[in-house]
């Protein structure tokens, strides 16, 4: 990229070589590569006349839409930093990620903007825009940027504590680039329905058409699999990137109504588990599809992938054994290391070995790559807590429990802080919750210590089959003390397919 290394670099080579080939479709609006780099460009220009410069923190507040990206990649193009704040963030938590953002501009929809001046972390940033830009803007030079620039802030989910705050330079989205690239290999003939933001900022460097899927992802409640499914048909997309909620909904939409979505070529999912039984409602709604379940975190996409007719025909439906996961990608390294609440600091390679458990036991899982982010912003115990660092080499902890067979294949069994120590052993709630999805009746599942009891906490997905429900737990699983029944599983606002556990507590506090 020269001596000017700038992530959006890659986008302008792209509208150069492909000009009039589309680049987004937005609802009913298409639009070029060539039309699309020249707005990029001119909002450029009038951030600079308006005074956002390089460096500044610029607060988004744009749903995925063709105009959350050009202000994304114009804000890239003059070296200022976009940050990103969940938006179903509380007040109180909004208000401590403006405070450590500490940015000079805030660019919304005319919703957002009007919100801004009812959030005092909002209302005092200095400058505000709304989505318009100047099109007659002229030419002036854009200030050189390098590798070790920000380019990306993201706030990570979280509700207690200094919010923590996932630092991206230029160099590092080039790197997660090449990381996702062998993975979901892009083409230019295909067209894509990323639901995943980034993914959508990689098609637009590899030359690939996005659809931009007619849904709010903040709100997965709004998700109608009709639209989706006529959007696909009309556009002819070959490529779907989505989380796990948006896959299951859209498969469980094509089998309910004896659908088929015909010249889908490949499906990707991540960002919560996929279990066997849930991949094979995916397999039997895109029969010719290759559909990969991808394994990552926002430090770290991705870590590894295993296809969906892998997982299903795997050993691993021995449930007890946990959530086969793949093989860790190329540009991967993964360790499994002892479980403890502490922070870790070593010395050498040798004291990191050291940490290591044995092939086959559970552990905590830690990758290394050069896509695996190093940085928060001003929170050294996050920092301290969530990293290794030795010999020039960034070690995440992804605060996930698993092992490696002595295949190498990587297995995932919950979440460190889930594991419940009952007996002098650790019970994985994770490997429950992958079980009770294999009885006939049961949505979602998990376990939990209620009232000094392993409790199992179920979500029927049909209520008739209650006592079928209740008698096949009690038949399989002895180590159950009791059975709670809820009717709606809480889950997690990003992807709507994690359970939330704390939430979940204060559920069946108010059930008993």
């Amino acid at each position: 990229m020269g001596s000017q290394f700038n992530i959006v670099d890659l986008f302008y080579q792209t509208s150069l070589r492909i000009p009039k080939k589309t680049a987004l479709i937005y609802r009913a609006k298409k639009i070029t590569f060539d039309s699309f780099s020249e707005s990029v460009t001119k909002t450029a220009l009038y951030f600079l006349k308006k005074g956002i410069q390089k460096g500044d923190r610029v607060m988004v507040f744009v749903p995925m839409s063709d105009h959350l990206y050009r202000i994304v990649l114009a804000l890239f193009r003059i070296g200022a930093v976009a940050v990103f704040l969940d938006e179903w963030v509380n007040v109180k938590r909004l208000n401590e990620c403006c405070k450590l953002a500490d940015c000079k501009a805030f660019i919304g929809t005319p919703k957002g903007t009007i919100l801004a001046w009812f959030v005092p972390g909002l209302r005092k940033i200095p400058l505000h825009f709304g989505l318009h830009y100047d099109k007659k803007a002229r030419a002036i030079k854009f200030p050189e940027t390098s590798k070790n620039d920000i380019a990306l802030i993201t706030f990570t989910t979280g509700s207690t504590g200094i919010p923590k705050a996932a630092i991206r330079t230029h160099e590092l989205l080039f790197e997660q680039f090449q990381a996702l690239i062998p993975l979901i290999k892009p083409g230019e003939n295909d067209i894509s329905m990323p639901v995943l933001p980034i993914v959508l900022l990689l098609n637009l460097g590899a030359g690939v058409t996005s659809v931009i899927a007619d849904y709010i992802s903040s709100k997965p409640s709004s998700l109608n699999p009709e639209k989706i499914f006529s959007q696909i048909s009309k556009y002819g997309v070959n490529t779907i990137i989505a989380s796990p909620s948006f896959v299951k909904e859209l498969a469980q939409y094509l089998l309910n109504n004896q659908s088929e979505l015909h010249g889908i070529d490949k499906i990707f999912t991540g960002g919560a588990p996929v279990f066997p039984s849930e991949a094979n409602i995916y397999q039997r709604a895109f029969p010719e599809t290759d559909i990969r379940i991808v394994f990552g975190s926002t430090e770290a996409e991705p870590i590894s992938s295993v296809e969906v007719e892998e997982l299903i025909t795997k050993i691993n439906n021995l449930w007890f054994q946990g959530l086969f996961v793949g093989k860790p990608e190329k540009c991967t390294t993964v360790k499994i290391i002892g479980i403890t609440d502490e922070n870790i600091s070593v010395s050498s390679l040798t004291d990191l070995e050291n940490l290591e458990v044995k092939a086959g036991e559970t552990g905590e899982i830690i990758v290394s790559g050069k896509h695996v982010l190093s940085k928060y912003l001003n929170n050294p115990a996050a920092l301290n807590r969530n990293k290794i660092f030795v010999e020039k080499q960034c070690w995440h902890r992804t605060g996930d429990s698993g092992y490696l067979d002595t295949e190498g294949s990587l297995f995932l069994t919950g979440r460190c802080n889930s594991l419940i120590e009952t007996g002098g052993k650790n019970i994985s709630s994770f490997v429950y919750e992958n079980h009770f999805q294999t009885i006939n009746g049961v949505e979602a599942g998990t376990v939990m210590i209620w009232k000094n009891k392993v409790t199992a906490v179920i979500e029927l997905s049909d209520f008739s089959l209650k006592d079928s429900v209740k008698s096949a737990i009690q038949l399989t699983l002895d180590t159950l003390e009791d059975i709670i029944f809820v009717d709606k599983m809480p889950r997690d606002p990003r992807h709507n397919s994690k359970i939330d556990y704390e939430k979940l507590k204060v559920l069946v506090q108010k059930l008993q």
